[in-house]
């Protein structure tokens, strides 16, 4: 008998007794589908719904271990905390590069010329301006309003002015047609136009999202500052003559959206392919991106640890929320990652950003017991054995809290470079030469079997006892007039409430 080739995977189904040999990829992986090969007959009593028939599926709640794309933008090594943009280490782009420059590094594969950069910062400059009437919009809402909400509603809104870079409207392949050998221009112009004007209006909507709730009128983009420099003067400038942004606050800013511009297949990326891969069109999809990130367990990690260091109040008050925290009664904002296994690379960085930005502000009155907090998790073997350490959320927070942001906006401070990180997946499935095909994952159906109609006067509530089996009351708001009224139906609709 002929040797098994070293590289593949040998899976015997007990089930048949068939063994099925699975080619392992130069990359370390196998093809899921696979899997579909390995058929059997249902065995007894199980359900037609397993469809043992039609071969195994892969089962992974949460993405555990599944790799939906072959990238080529950013490496991560969880085990030995390592963060690489396009193969450069993290920690030398934060020392020498800049957040516009990394960006096309991100988006496009390698480092600039100077004639490339300056080509592609005026490009994102240019289309920084937002329409008049993406302004009124935006002058809608709310000043109690999220300015996460407002955010991804205003990159919603830009699909509508820009009708030529929609794919519903101009057909399916305006974008795949550049993945062809060679290109199609019109489609290649058409894909990085609309990367030059999500990435420039990305700041100007933020700012918008800032001065709303304030009542304030949006500031036109000045010329010659540079990318955060453009957007602090967005969200500040009151007419003042010559106003310069502090450039630390402008360095600490730009060195803070270069760590958070891409960071690999996390959910708000995974969102961004998911929407992008029934081809609509990308402002959608950065929208779609921003809700994702939106949630308190990913781009509002931040704002979360802020909010958990003003819970806890003061050093002294560390050691009992450590024990709430391992008695699950509380928890523990800004430490632990999803793939990191020791630091996280950005948070060393990120420590001497802080140190700059606090010899101007001075120490943020939190510090001290966010540090209390950081040095008691670190020496507590409940945390070490979990080896949960500090991530980028913990020392981000502290350092948008002093240069004087509001809580709820940091995590638009997040979704601002995280736009580059997810127009540049986007490229890179529009540019795919084996096409696109929309991302449709399967379930494992664990509900009833097939049943029968029943009549509404004859059925039965089966589960009475099961708030969840059943729609919750709610409260509406009614004023004591309205109580106090009559009105027909009244006791029948009250009895409703």
């Amino acid at each position: 008998m002929a040797p098994t080739p070293r590289n593949t995977l040998s899976v015997t189904d007990n089930r048949t007794g068939q063994t099925y040999t699975v080619p392992i990829s130069a990359d370390n992986s196998i093809d899921a589908t696979a899997f579909k090969a390995m058929k059997a007959k249902p065995g007894e009593g199980e359900r037609e719904e397993n469809e043992t028939e039609q071969g195994l599926r892969v089962y992974d709640p949460s993405y555990l271990n599944t790799a939906v794309v072959r990238s080529q933008i950013t490496y991560i090594d969880g085990e030995r905390g390592i963060l690489r943009y396009r193969g450069y280490p993290i920690e030398q782009l934060a020392e020498h590069s800049t957040f516009l420059e990394t960006a096309y590094l991100i988006l496009y594969g390698e480092l600039p010329t100077r004639a490339q950069f300056e080509f592609f910062s005026a490009e994102v400059m240019h289309h920084s301006a937002l329409h008049t009437n993406v302004e009124r919009l935006l002058g809608q809402f709310n000043d109690s309003a999220h300015p996460m909400s407002v955010l991804s509603s205003g990159f919603a809104a830009l699909s509508a002015f820009a009708p030529e870079a929609n794919p519903a409207l101009q057909g399916q392949t305006l974008y795949s047609r550049a993945s062809s050998s060679p290109p199609d221009m019109h489609s290649l112009s058409t894909m990085d136009k609309q990367i030059y004007r999500l990435i420039g209006k990305a700041i100007s909507l933020a700012a918008a999202s800032y001065r709303v709730r304030q009542g304030r009128p949006l500031n036109k983009p000045p010329h010659g500052l540079s990318y955060t420099g453009t957007f602090l003067y967005l969200l500040d400038y009151l007419n003042e003559e010559e106003y310069k942004p502090n450039p630390v606050f402008e360095r600490a800013l730009d060195v803070l959206f270069l760590l958070h511009a891409d960071h690999e297949m996390n959910a708000s990326a995974a969102s961004v392919l998911q929407v992008s891969s029934s081809l609509v069109d990308p402002y959608s999809a950065v929208a779609a991106g921003c809700e994702s990130l939106y949630g308190p367990t990913h781009g509002g990690a931040n704002e979360a640890v802020i909010r958990m260091l003003t819970r806890i109040g003061s050093p002294e008050n560390v050691p009992e929320y450590i024990e709430k925290v391992k008695r699950k009664e509380a928890v523990l904002s800004g430490f632990g990652h999803r793939i990191y296994r020791k630091s996280d690379p950005r948070s060393l960085v990120i420590r001497k950003v802080a140190e700059d930005v606090f010899a101007v502000t001075g120490k943020n009155p939190l510090l001290k017991t966010a540090m209390a907090l950081h040095d008691a998790a670190l020496k507590d073997d409940y945390f070490v054995k979990r080896r949960l350490y500090p991530n980028v959320d913990f020392w981000s927070g502290l350092i948008y809290s002093s240069l004087g942001f509001p809580t709820d906006f940091m995590v638009v401070l997040f979704a601002i470079p995280r736009v580059v990180g997810w127009l540049a997946h986007w490229r890179q499935m529009m540019l795919n030469p084996t096409g696109v095909k929309i991302w449709r994952p399967r379930q494992l159906y664990v509900g009833a079997g097939v049943r029968d109609y029943v009549a509404m006067d004859e059925r039965k509530d089966k589960n009475p006892e099961d708030p969840k089996a059943h729609p919750s009351t709610v409260g509406h708001a009614t004023s004591t007039r309205q109580m106090l009224a009559s009105y027909k139906n009244k006791v029948e609709r009250q009895s409703r409430l």
